[in-house]
C-alpha cells in the first residue's frame, strides 16, 4: 500500500510516500481502506519534530482520523462490519490506503454524511465540545476563541454558538474569513493580537485557545474575573516558560488556566459525542468545512498550506485509487447505542 511517512523531521519536505506492506487485522481489529484522511495542526507539529519526546520517531506515519469501508475484520469482531462505510480515530497511521483500527474506535457513517464530512466534523468537533467542557462554559456567557478559521476552532465557534453563548468572539487574519466565520456563529470579529473588533466586550468569561505560542499570555488580560482559559492546541509552539507570571500579575480576578487533550476522553463518550456531532450535520444544524481536497501524494502541499495559514477549515486528503469493497445490499447499520454489532 501507499503510506505518507516522515523521512526527517523538519520542514513538510521531510514526508515522503513510502510502499508498505498490507496490513492484516489482530483479533479486535478490522482493516479500513481509506477513503478520506483528515489533516490536523498536531500533524504538522509531529513531522517537525515538535512532540519528539512524546515518543514520536521519524518513519511515523501520520494521520489519527479517517473514514472509509471496511475490508477485512479481526478474530472476535462482528463480521457484519465488513463492507461498512465508518469514521475512526485511528491515533496515528491514518496517511495511507489501508489502517488498522480496532473495532472499539468505529463508527458508522449515517446516510448524508460524506467521508469528507466526517474527518471535518468527529475530531475537531470532539476536542471543541470536551474543550468547552473543560472550560465549564455555560449558556449565557461571552467566549473568544483565538485561532478560530481551523477545523477546532471552526468547531467551537459552531458548539459556543448552539450552547447558547451571549458573545462569541474570534481572532483571525482576514476580513474575509471573519465573514466567513460569523455566518458560522461569531459575534464580534478580532485581528491576531485580540484587537480591532469593534464592539466586542471587554473580558470574556471563556477563552478556547488553538493557537498558544509567545501571544498567548497576554490574553489573560482579557478574561473576566473568575474567567477561564483552555489551551486545547498549539499551532504556534509553546508559550513561555514563565507565562503564568501574568495570571499572578492579576492574582485578584481569579483566573483560571488548563490544558485539554483529546487523549483524556474515553473511547464510548468520544464516540457518543461524534454520532451526536454527524446527527446534527445531519439536520443542518452543524457545518462541515473543508478547505481543500488533495490526494494522498500531495501530502506535503498539505503541510505547507498548513504552515502558511493558507487553510479554512480543514484539508482532507484521499488516495488516488479506490480499495474499497461494494455496500451490502441489506442496508443494515451497526446500532450506535452499542458502539457497533457486538464482539462475537
Amino acid at each position: 500500500m501507499k503510506a505518507v511517512a516522515i523521512q526527517a523531521f523538519g520542514s513538510p519536505e521531510g514526508l515522503a510516500v513510502v510502499d508498505l506492506p498490507d496490513p492484516s487485522p489482530a483479533a479486535g481489529q478490522v482493516l479500513i481502506a481509506t477513503e478520506a484522511i483528515g489533516v490536523g495542526g498536531v500533524d504538522t507539529m509531529i513531522r517537525s519534530g515538535a512532540l519528539a519526546a512524546y515518543g514520536f520517531r521519524e518513519g511515523h506515519v501520520l494521520g489519527s482520523e479517517i473514514a472509509g469501508t471496511v475490508t477485512a475484520v479481526g478474530d472476535g469482531v462482528d463480521t457484519l462490519w465488513a463492507g461498512r462505510r465508518v469514521w475512526a480515530f485511528t491515533g496515528m497511521g491514518g496517511y495511507a490506503e489501508l489502517a488498522i483500527v480496532p473495532a472499539e474506535r468505529l463508527l458508522p457513517l449515517p446516510a448524508g454524511i460524506s467521508a469528507a464530512d466526517a474527518v471535518t466534523l468527529g475530531s475537531s468537533g470532539v476536542v471543541a465540545h470536551f474543550g468547552l467542557r473543560h472550560a465549564r462554559f455555560a449558556s449565557g456567557e461571552s467566549v473568544l476563541v483565538r485561532g478560530a478559521a481551523g477545523g477546532i476552532g471552526i468547531m467551537t465557534v459552531q458548539l459556543a454558538a448552539r450552547g447558547g453563548a451571549g458573545t462569541v468572539a474570534v481572532t483571525t487574519s482576514s476580513a474575509e474569513r471573519g465573514d466567513r466565520l460569523r455566518k458560522l456563529g461569531a459575534t464580534h470579529v478580532l485581528d491576531r493580537s485580540g484587537g480591532g473588533g469593534e464592539d466586542a466586550p471587554a473580558g470574556y468569561d471563556v477563552i478556547i485557545d488553538i493557537v498558544a505560542g509567545a501571544r498567548m499570555p497576554s490574553f489573560f488580560a482579557r478574561l473576566n474575573p473568575n474567567g477561564r482559559m483552555v489551551a486545547v492546541g498549539a499551532v504556534a509552539g509553546h508559550p513561555p516558560a514563565d507565562f503564568g507570571m501574568e495570571m499572578f500579575a492579576a492574582f485578584q480576578k481569579s483566573m483560571s488556566f488548563a490544558t485539554f487533550s483529546a487523549a483524556t476522553v474515553a473511547e464510548p463518550d468520544r464516540r457518543a459525542v461524534t454520532a451526536e456531532l454527524f446527527a446534527a450535520a445531519g439536520r443542518g444544524e452543524l457545518h462541515s468545512v473543508v478547505c481543500e481536497r488533495l490526494s494522498l501524494e500531495q501530502a506535503v502541499l498539505a503541510h505547507r498550506k498548513m504552515e502558511a495559514g493558507d487553510v479554512f477549515g480543514r484539508i482532507v486528503l484521499a488516495p488516488s485509487g479506490s480499495r474499497t469493497t461494494p455496500r451490502p445490499a441489506d442496508g443494515y447499520d451497526p446500532p450506535l447505542a452499542q458502539g457497533g454489532p457486538k464482539s462475537s
